[in-house]
């Protein structure tokens, strides 16, 4: 197996010098329930940071040939997602896998921020997010993650 690709290996090292990735002043608080909760996209990036920071080292250097995106919105088609996994598991490469481009894990930050009423809310639902699209990564399907209480 290889090793994470150089923008997750930052991520940790991003934390441990001491962001917390809390956002100064990009979520609104306060504001009436009709209006959707506004996080900007450097403050959603940091909270991503410190979800893939909490996946435990070990499965982290297992990841192989795969980038993590955070994109505002899904494809048209796929509205609604919260994440998306691209590519081929680990458990369906075998002796004929190579040159091919790297396994894509999406973040979306609308439509979560969409589903958020709360800050503690979105911090719950990308790190949720991060672990259910990395699991793809590790051939764990929908039914088991469902089964396992990360649906």
């Amino acid at each position: 197996m290889g090793t994470w690709p150089e923008p997750w290996i930052s991520l940790g090292q991003r934390l441990a010098a001491g962001d917390s990735g809390r956002p100064s002043g990009g979520v609104a608080h306060g504001y009436p329930d009709d209006v959707p909760l506004q996080m900007d996209a450097e403050a959603f990036d940091a909270l991503v940071d410190r979800a893939i920071a909490r996946v435990p080292r070990n499965l982290i250097d297992m990841v192989d040939n795969a980038v993590l995106l955070i994109e505002d919105d899904p494809p048209d088609d796929e509205q609604g997602l919260l994440g998306l996994y691209v590519g081929i598991p680990l458990t369906e490469r075998d002796s004929h896998y190579s040159g091919v481009l790297p396994d894509r894990i999406y973040v979306f930050r609308n439509p979560t921020l969409a589903l958020c009423d709360t800050y503690e809310q979105v911090v719950h639902e990308v790190s949720v997010t991060v672990a259910h699209e990395i699991a793809h990564h590790f051939g764990i399907s929908d039914e088991h993650l469902h089964a396992w209480g990360w649906g």
